[in-house]
């Protein structure tokens, strides 16, 4: 497994394939094995790189793991790009893996091609109710990681037990928990908010969430993304958090046409 050394650890990733690079970005918790399960079919048609955020899979746990926020993760991909020297990539991003997709594509829309935001974390209309519960998550108090996967991954496959026993095992360690809570104590702040900022996105999106998702609401979220991306492609699959491990064949369906269709565009 190829590694990298970035201004906040080794950061470690897999990859596959060859042509035009194609990020993968997973979930608070999560990994690149999240993507097991589509990872080998993208990979007969492009480059494919899937990425261990810091503090999960194989790369380094950040020292200040207590004090992270979705911002520093977006800088982490921003410093991943350069590093690589990547040429414009396409980029698929899960939870607050998408949103730190979006934020690259609005802020340096030079290295992005074309964008697949599974249930993008960024969108949410945040009022009492919401904030309150990222600040349960954030707490001594949350739910384990292992209890609140099982919530939001509503397809049992070979993909989500293993998703789901990541969660009770390495995702739990104390650590990993402190990290997780961190992520989510920023989740509820105005910094986490892309409503504004997804007007600067100009490469083409395709939404994808899923309509039993408790995390990450399609009706909610997905038509307040919608509305802020009014040139994407809005889907809504019959499955929670994580289509692309629940439902691998038909996110592949998806996504795989609307890939394709970018990188013609783009003369790729």
């Amino acid at each position: 497994m190829p590694e990298i050394r970035l201004s906040t650890g080794v950061l470690h990733y897999r990859e596959t394939g060859q042509g035009v690079p194609l990020l993968l970005l997973s979930a608070n918790p999560g990994e690149s094995r999240d993507f097991a399960a589509v990872m080998p079919t993208l990979g007969l048609h492009y480059r494919v790189l899937a990425l261990d955020w810091p503090g999960y899979g194989q790369s380094e746990m950040p020292v200040d793991a207590a004090d992270w926020t979705v911002l520093r993760l977006a800088a982490v991909l921003r410093e991943f790009v350069d590093a690589l020297d990547l040429p414009p990539a396409l980029l698929i991003g899960n939870s607050v893996g998408g949103n730190a997709a979006a934020r690259l594509a609005a802020e340096v829309p030079g290295t992005v091609r074309g964008l697949v935001l599974v249930a993008p974390g960024g969108f949410t209309p945040h009022n009492p109710v919401t904030r309150a519960f990222c600040r349960l998550m954030g707490s001594r108090f949350a739910l384990s990681p292992r209890r609140w996967a099982s919530l939001y991954l509503r397809q049992r496959n070979d993909t989500t037990g293993e998703m789901l026993a990541r969660a009770a095992g390495s995702q739990s360690a104390p650590a990993a928990r402190a990290f997780n809570r961190a992520l989510w104590r920023s989740f509820g702040s105005d910094d986490n908010d892309l409503r504004a900022r997804a007007a600067g996105i100009s490469a083409p999106v395709l939404l994808l969430f899923g309509e039993q998702d408790p995390a990450i609401p399609a009706g909610r979220d997905g038509f307040v993304a919608a509305h802020c991306l009014p040139q994407a492609r809005f889907v809504a699959m019959p499955c929670g958090h994580a289509p692309f491990a629940e439902q691998p064949a038909r996110f592949l369906a998806e996504v795989l046409p609307f890939l394709a269709s970018v990188t013609a565009t783009a003369g790729g």
